[in-house]
């Protein structure tokens, strides 16, 4: 493994990207703790211990803890990701987009454009709404007005824009995807505040050093099973008819399809939480109301009805992201087109129908597998004492995205070794170069 790491910063291109990678990760490090003018921040500290248990805190975990300093970067890359969700969503439905997924390059672009627009959009109403939040409901703003929700709404939108340029930056010239890099930065930042909260713990003996063996044990066993699950794959064969063109001849070969068990990625557990994050957040504003207090002890953590509907969403929204994200009928006219078939199954429609009914059957356990990932965090709380910001790297949203992007990452730098004749990461045995004549 250490000769693997030395190889890497042998070559100049390679360790030119991954040098580059970083120095910009530490901008947006540095940007997550640089305030918007006008708010009292010890104010904003004590007004959001509160709320670490609400959506104001899983917005707060992707952000990389900006939002509870108030900072430039307190919407993060998050407007961005909306503004990319939004438009998948309408290329599966509104022809004119689904005319742009097919031009190639050039509708590429122009999706792209509409992206970045969609951004700043978004990102101005979040701003405007968080200058709202700060100034009336949280009462942490110096001196509240029309100037300080103008400055807010400058500042966050600013750089939400600054990110979102460092992200396409990191893809184009750095390793890996910028975009899910920054979002990962974010939440690996809160993990050495939470060990050394974990060692001062063992020091005054309220947590004992077998527990720590133990939870070493556990997230090794849970880390295993995110990259199993996130790897894991179902392969129809696929053939490809020979072709002949002039003297030569095309196609002939074998290959198959990969269906991923989890297509749909880490965004079913973002949707479910979001949405199950409502009631409680709504609560909140509420603290008169009996029955609102009664649905924000059922909509707790620690509350079984919570696991089982939190479960339930994740599997509808899995299934729900996986007919957005994966179009067998596409599938299956692409291959109709050249000359690829599935052996045993007939090309078109039955083509499609096979697909789907492999597709359906392998998101089942992908969505279960998901599901309890997604809950394990709340039921380590209860069975051993851990507080909530240890065990979300025990799964759910943080761990997927820690591991998806480690796993991406890894990926691309595997491609750049072998494309010289090392050995990568992944490879088991070394690559050779052709014998000159």
């Amino acid at each position: 493994m250490l000769d693997k790491l030395k190889t890497i910063f042998t070559i100049p291109d390679l360790k030119r990207r991954i040098l580059f990678t970083v120095a910009l990760l530490i901008i947006v490090r540095m940007g997550a703790h640089i305030p918007v003018p006008g708010v009292d921040g010890e104010a904003l500290a004590r007004a959001f211990q509160n709320m670490q248990n609400s959506l104001f805190g899983l917005f707060n975990t992707f952000v990389g803890g900006a939002f509870q300093k108030a900072s430039l970067f307190s919407l993060g890359i998050m407007p961005y990701i909306s503004a990319s969700i939004i438009i998948q969503l309408m290329g599966s439905v509104v022809p004119y987009f689904q005319r742009l997924q097919k031009e190639g390059e050039a509708g590429r672009k122009k999706i792209t454009q509409l992206t970045r627009y969609g951004t700043v959009m978004i990102s101005v109403m979040q701003s405007y709404t968080v200058a709202l939040f700060l100034e009336k409901e949280l009462q942490v703003v110096i001196d509240p007005g029309f100037l300080f929700r103008f400055t807010t709404v400058v500042s966050m939108v600013t750089g939400t824009i600054f990110l979102m340029w460092l992200g396409e930056r990191i893809t184009e010239r750095g390793i890996g995807n910028g975009i899910s890099m920054i979002i990962m930065i974010g939440i690996v930042s809160a993990l050495p505040n939470v060990i050394v909260s974990e060692i001062s713990l063992v020091q005054e003996g309220v947590h004992s050093l077998l527990s720590e063996v133990i939870l070493l044990g556990v997230m090794f066993v849970i880390v295993s099973f995110v990259v199993l699950l996130t790897q894991g794959t179902r392969r129809i064969p696929v053939s490809y008819a020979k072709r002949v063109v002039g003297r030569k001849v095309y196609g002939g070969q074998n290959t198959h399809i990969p269906l991923r068990v989890n297509t749909a990625g880490v965004m079913p557990i973002i949707f479910a939480q979001a949405i199950m994050f409502i009631p409680s957040t709504v609560s909140m504003f509420f603290t008169d109301s009996e029955f609102m207090q009664s649905v924000m002890r059922w909509f707790s953590f620690e509350h079984p009805f919570y696991w089982f509907v939190f479960g339930l969403m994740i599997v509808f929204f899995t299934y729900f992201y996986t007919a957005m994200a994966f179009d067998p009928v596409q599938v299956s006219s692409n291959m109709k087109q050249q000359g690829g078939f599935i052996p045993g199954v007939r090309p078109g429609k039955k083509t499609a129908e096979y697909i789907d009914n492999i597709l359906t059957r392998v998101t089942l356990p992908g969505s279960i597998s998901l599901a309890f990932v997604a809950i394990f965090p709340y039921i380590l709380m209860q069975t051993m004492d851990v507080g909530y910001d240890l065990a979300s790297f025990f799964g759910g949203t943080s761990l997927l995205i820690i591991v998806g992007v480690a796993l991406d990452t890894l990926q691309q730098v595997e491609s750049h070794l072998m494309m010289r004749h090392y050995d990568g990461f992944l490879s088991k045995g070394r690559i050779r170069g052709r014998r000159r004549m």
